[in-house]
């Protein structure tokens, strides 16, 4: 799906950069065609600076997005969800990165977090990485417990699994 809707900017790499930007931070565009997280309004300004990118270019892509009914569902229903992952370290979280070969494979979340079940292992938020967002999806899973090594072992013997890091 990501890549039908950057085909639709096809002619625009910077548009593309803001669709990009947009999926990535879950922002949406409201009726009037304004870029908002939520109920806060995103100014265009820094939007195009962030992508170093004119603010006309903000404008014509909220522009297209209102101008195409698919866009127009997508865009106006996303939203962005808290991460605790830069968090971690402040509330003393312990955060297990997977990153596997076949991100698209069945299954892979309910058997990690099955293990960690096994172990008794409390999981506070997981979050997976779309494989078509990224060259290389990792999946994050956010405890408060201190992981023993046995279990990154048996996370690790999956056949699926190319390395585990937290």
């Amino acid at each position: 799906m990501f890549d039908e809707i950057l085909e639709k900017f096809e002619g625009s790499p910077s548009q593309q950069a803001v669709i990009r930007l947009f999926l990535e931070r879950g922002f949406s565009v409201n009726e009037e065609g304004r870029v908002v997280s939520g109920g806060i309004e995103i100014p265009y300004t820094g939007i195009a600076r962030e992508l170093d990118v004119d603010r006309r270019v903000v404008d014509s892509t909220t522009d297209a997005i209102l101008d195409d009914p698919d866009l127009t569902r997508i865009f106006t229903n996303i939203s962005s969800v808290p991460s605790l992952m830069d968090l971690a370290p402040v509330l003393d979280l312990t955060v297990l990165t997977i990153e596997v070969a076949a991100a698209d494979e069945a299954g892979i979340v309910a058997e990690v977090t099955g293990i960690l079940a096994d172990h008794g292992v409390s999981i506070r938020q997981v979050l997976s990485e779309d494989p078509e967002f990224t060259d290389d999806p990792k999946l994050y899973v956010i405890t408060d417990a201190e992981l023993p090594g046995e279990l990154l072992v048996e996370i690790r013997e999956l056949d699926y699994v190319r390395r585990v890091g937290f």
